[in-house]
Order: structure tokens, then C-alpha cells, then sequence
């Protein structure tokens, strides 16, 4: 095949890929991002939608709070196309920085990390998420639960905002004190499949740490103490 042939074959390959993007919903997919490679996507993605199309100036985008934050990625096909992140607080978790590049805004995959980010916030326990609705686009909140509260607008990086509130349904069984142990230390949303660190219970214990096998008798009364 001369180069011609294969720039064209490229090219019809990319034109395949172009149009099934925005119809097959099934093709998108969402997950918490766990490593650098997932959050350089999600931050290639805000700065998209953000910096480019809403120029918002770098340091009110990255505001300080990404690494207390659970982020979601979304992906229609391997290509990152939407990410948001979730902040905690005592009562009530924050959505924030929803966001989807242009060319994927009628692939489903807003609604599919919004409905993500509600699943974490119940299996949490929470039962309210809050959230800073631009203006124009409380409607598109309202779709998922959200209603504005009613509060005075206000104004950050130059777009007009609304404080909006979605109140949930409670989580037949939210994680809580009282679970076993290895579930509440499964990767964060994955509780309902074994983690690494239950793999790692088949080994014996060593304790490595110590200068010497443990003592028998130290460790029964150690566990009698508890009970």
C-alpha cells in the first residue's frame, strides 16, 4: 500500500470513529480516576472546556482543591471526554468542575458521570450533594434532581452562578462503621469487590516491622481486649 493509500485509510478510519462517537452511547464510559495517566486526562479536559472555551484564567480553574477531591473521567471510547470531582464535608458532598469537550456533548456521558457521582455520594451515606449551577444552565441540573435554592446569585470567574441542591434517596447499605473491616479499605467505589489489601490476606501474618516472631500470649490478650 504506497503512502496515498494508507493516509486515506487513515483518514476513513478516523471518519468511522468521528461518527460513531456522538450516536453510540454505549461506547461511553465513566470511572474515578486512580493514577497521573487518568488525572492528566481530566485536567486535558477541563482545560478544554474551561480555559479555551470559557477562559478562565489557570489558577480560579485549578483552585487548589484537586487533591482533596474525587475525580471522575469519562471516556467515549478511549478518548477522555468528560470529568467532574466531588468535595466532602460534614453533611453534604459538592459537585464541581463538570465538564465536556464540545465535540461529545450529545454522547451521553454528562449524564452518565452525574449519575456516578450521585451512586458514590449515597454509597457514602450522604444524602444531599450542593452544587454552584451556572446561570444558563440550571435547567440541565434541574434534569438530574438538582433545584436551585433560591438564594442570591453570585458571580465567580466571570459567569453568573445559582446554589443548587439535590436531595437523595438513602443507600439501602451505605458504607459504615460497623462493616467489615476490608470493605471500607476497597478502592473508593469499588466496595462491592474485593481489594488489593484482601488478596493480601492470604499470606500469614509476619510482621516484619517486629525484631522477632510475635508473642502468642501478647496477641491473645490483645484480642481479648477488643472483644
Amino acid at each position: 500500500m504506497d503512502i496515498k493509500a494508507q493516509l486515506q485509510a487513515l483518514k476513513d478510519q478516523a471518519e468511522t470513529n468521528a461518527g460513531g462517537t456522538a450516536s453510540a452511547n454505549h461506547l461511553a464510559t465513566v470511572k474515578i480516576a486512580r493514577n497521573i495517566e487518568d488525572m492528566m486526562q481530566v485536567f486535558a479536559v477541563r482545560a478544554a472546556v474551561f480555559l479555551s472555551e470559557q477562559h478562565c484564567p489557570y489558577a480560579e480553574e485549578f483552585d487548589g482543591n484537586d487533591f482533596t477531591s474525587t475525580h471522575i473521567l469519562g471516556l467515549v471510547g478511549e478518548e477522555p471526554a468528560g470529568a467532574s470531582r466531588i468535595r466532602y464535608f460534614g453533611e453534604f458532598a459538592k459537585l464541581e468542575r463538570v465538564a465536556v469537550r464540545k465535540e461529545f456533548r450529545s454522547s451521553g456521558i454528562a449524564a452518565a458521570m452525574i449519575n456516578k457521582v450521585i451512586e458514590i455520594c449515597r454509597q457514602k451515606g450522604y444524602r444531599k450533594i450542593y452544587g454552584h449551577a451556572q446561570a444558563r444552565l440550571v435547567p440541565f441540573w434541574e434534569s438530574f434532581g438538582f433545584m436551585a435554592m433560591g438564594t442570591p446569585g453570585f458571580v465567580f470567574s466571570d459567569h453568573e452562578y445559582e446554589e443548587v441542591l439535590c436531595e437523595l434517596e438513602p443507600h439501602p447499605n451505605p458504607v459504615a462503621i460497623g462493616d467489615e473491616p476490608m470493605l471500607i479499605i476497597r478502592p473508593e467505589g469499588e466496595w462491592d469487590r474485593p481489594g488489593p489489601l484482601e488478596h493480601s490476606a492470604v499470606r500469614p501474618a509476619s510482621n516484619p516491622h517486629a525484631d522477632g516472631p510475635p508473642d502468642p500470649q501478647r496477641v491473645k490478650r490483645r484480642r481479648a481486649s477488643r472483644k
